[in-house]
């Protein structure tokens, strides 16, 4: 395959020396305590863990020789012979090993090889004149171009040995362009045994370049072919954790990633996928449900309820000052605690690759989060006591409350006399509180008379009576007609 199967390199571990063997000496418990670097590498493809290195050494999670161990530990599989050469010579100085020199040279026969093996299918798919006009001609295919040029059967073997030599090579670049030609000549991933791996290829190209609008679009296309795979549960499972964690690259870049991440993440084999192979996905859930929260109006009450109570069932497998800084907040109302863990979150932030761009903005969303729910429970609030809960001074508190109130149309008023907030209060009608409440109860109820149905058919009892079952039908078919503007005329009478 073009890449090996996710499924298969979920079994592998870190070369060893791993990550964190490899570290001698170790930043202070508080910082590496909640950084999952070494946790996340083993759902990821080689290439896209050496961002995650650089990062760590950059920001001195870790001792700098035991990262460029490491990162030298984690080329040896790989064709990057130049990277190689010049990290061990950072390590152990100018003396480079025979044995690289001479790797170096198989790398770059085995290249050219490789390069005249595919010579006339690449210059035939590769030229953009002639591949315009097989597209015209409905002859971008490979049965098409194999007839027309008397191209032999293993041309086709040698373009995708190529595309995944060049990935192995570092040509990111060169990489993708031959895994989307592959891709399209040969009528997408299922059609050949090496399509699926083509299109992870394809989407770890994507996510090294940099091209978050491609690689936004490759995620769908890696999802839908998992979803409708043939092949047994445990790899779906696999290969669901797989592209979770490699989403984190393009969800925290892409202006649109984080409700796309919220949606994923939430889909119920997915979810569920967090829950039994990796439960620290939640920190990145919690984290975008947070900084979309004002955006997500109609949904958010919903879309807290179901990752409170997620967060609940995994609170044994895995909490971090992120996720506690939700429970705090929305489970045991403790302020005081919730205040501790944002203040926590902050560095977690920092030293966490995904997350680290949008500390500043998590910071503020959690605190805007804090006044909203201190806010819900309180009619009258102290702003020195909410100033000091949030973490302010009294009078930049002030401000920002009251802008906040300004721009977000919070139903409240400032009283400068008492120092204090005094919220507005909105009670729904008598007759909107009736209606919300048997809103879908005709709907329930032609649900419960069909489960009854079926289980009586289960049974062999079933009668055959069904006329309870056509009045509710007419029931709800009456109420549709008469539309909801009726209802509050049929309550009120």
């Amino acid at each position: 395959a073009v890449l090996c199967a996710p499924f298969k390199a979920i079994e592998r571990t870190l070369p060893k020396p791993s990550i964190m063997a490899s570290v001698n000496h170790m930043s202070t418990k508080s910082r590496h305590e909640y950084e999952l670097t070494g946790t996340i590498s083993k759902f990821l493809d080689l290439h896209l863990i050496f961002p995650l290195l650089d990062f760590v050494e950059m920001n001195n999670l870790y001792d700098s020789k035991g990262v460029s161990q490491a990162r030298l530990e984690l080329l040896k599989p790989t064709k990057m012979v130049d990277y190689a050469m010049e990290i061990h010579q950072t390590l152990h100085g100018d003396n480079i090993p025979k044995s690289m020199i001479e790797n170096r040279g198989k790398v770059f026969k085995k290249l050219n090889e490789l390069k005249e093996a595919a010579a006339t299918l690449r210059s035939i798919i590769e030229d953009p004149e002639t591949a315009r006009k097989l597209m015209e001609q409905n002859h971008f295919t490979w049965g098409a171009i194999k007839a027309e040029n008397n191209l032999p059967d293993n041309s086709l073997e040698a373009y995708a040995d190529l595309a995944k030599f060049n990935y192995d090579c570092g040509d990111y670049k060169g990489a993708e362009v031959a895994l989307n030609n592959y891709l399209i000549i040969t009528g997408g991933p299922n059609a050949t045994s090496r399509g699926p791996s083509c299109l992870w290829g394809k989407l770890a190209c994507a996510i090294l370049n940099l091209n978050s609008d491609l690689a936004m679009q490759l995620i769908k296309e890696v999802k839908q072919m998992i979803d409708f795979d043939v092949s047994s549960t445990l790899e779906q499972l696999q290969q669901r954790s797989w592209l979770m964690h490699w989403s984190l690259f393009v969800f925290f870049n892409h202006s649109s990633g984080r409700d796309e991440l919220i949606s994923l993440f939430f889909e119920e084999k997915f979810l569920q996928a967090i829950q039994t192979n990796s439960p620290w996905l939640l920190r990145y859930l919690v984290a975008a449900v947070i900084l979309t929260r004002g955006n997500s109006a109609g949904k958010k009450d919903q879309i807290m309820h179901d990752l409170l109570r997620t967060l609940e069932e995994e609170q044994s497998s895995y909490t971090d000052p992120i996720t506690k800084f939700l429970e705090y907040l929305f489970v045991h109302f403790d302020f005081d605690g919730a205040m501790t863990q944002r203040m926590e979150c902050e560095q977690v932030l920092r030293d966490d690759f995904f997350l680290c761009s949008v500390c500043s903005e998590f910071m503020e969303a959690a605190r805007l989060l804090t006044f909203e729910t201190y806010c819900r429970i309180h009619r009258k609030i102290d702003i020195g006591l909410l100033a000091q809960k949030m973490g302010m001074d009294s009078d930049d508190a002030e401000k920002w409350i009251a802008d906040l109130i300004r721009n977000s149309k919070l139903n409240a008023r400032i009283d400068t006399r008492e120092n204090s907030v005094v919220m507005g209060t909105a009670v729904p009608s008598v007759y909107q509180q009736v209606i919300d409440k048997t809103d879908d109860l005709n709907m329930r109820s032609y649900v419960l008379v069909n489960q009854l149905k079926h289980l009586s058919n289960e049974s062999g009892n079933f009668t055959n009576d069904d006329e309870s079952y056509d009045n509710v039908k007419r029931h709800q078919l009456r109420r549709n007609v008469r539309g909801p503007g009726n209802r509050q005329d049929r309550y009120r009478d």
